[in-house]
């Protein structure tokens, strides 16, 4: 798969929130369409075709347990992907450090306005 079919998948809010699901571990179905269908408000049947979705492009693998179905996540479309992405990191990495540098500027000139305010005695300005 490509990493951009590979984002076709992910750009469905429901097949992004059963991975998020997946991703603590394996689920039953049961289990994944009880909380897609109380966020969302989707049937079991539509829960059922996103599942198959995940299932079919890699993102997902069901295994049985007598008669439950369990699914997790499957690691090796989700690292394409990384790998796609790594060529734009570099676009909001060096946003996020100016942003880190400015808070931490901030944090300073808060603590160093704070630190004279508290060193400072208001009765003993001159007059």
């Amino acid at each position: 798969m490509t990493p951009v079919h590979a984002l076709d998948v992910l750009g469905d809010p429901v097949r992004r929130r059963i991975l998020e699901l997946l991703a603590d571990g394996e689920q039953t179905s049961g289990a994944v369409c009880a909380v897609i269908q109380a966020e969302f408000g989707i049937s079991q049947p539509a829960v059922s075709q996103h599942l198959r979705v995940l299932r079919e492009s890699g993102f997902a693998s069901v295994r049985a347990e007598g008669t439950r179905r369990l699914y997790a996540v499957e690691a090796a479309p989700l690292r394409e992907i990384d790998t796609w992405l790594e060529r734009f990191r570099g676009f909001w990495e060096q946003r996020l450090d100016a942003l880190g540098t400015e808070l931490a500027r901030g944090k300073r000139e808060r603590r160093r306005k704070e630190a004279g305010a508290a060193g400072a005695d208001p009765g003993s300005e001159e007059q």
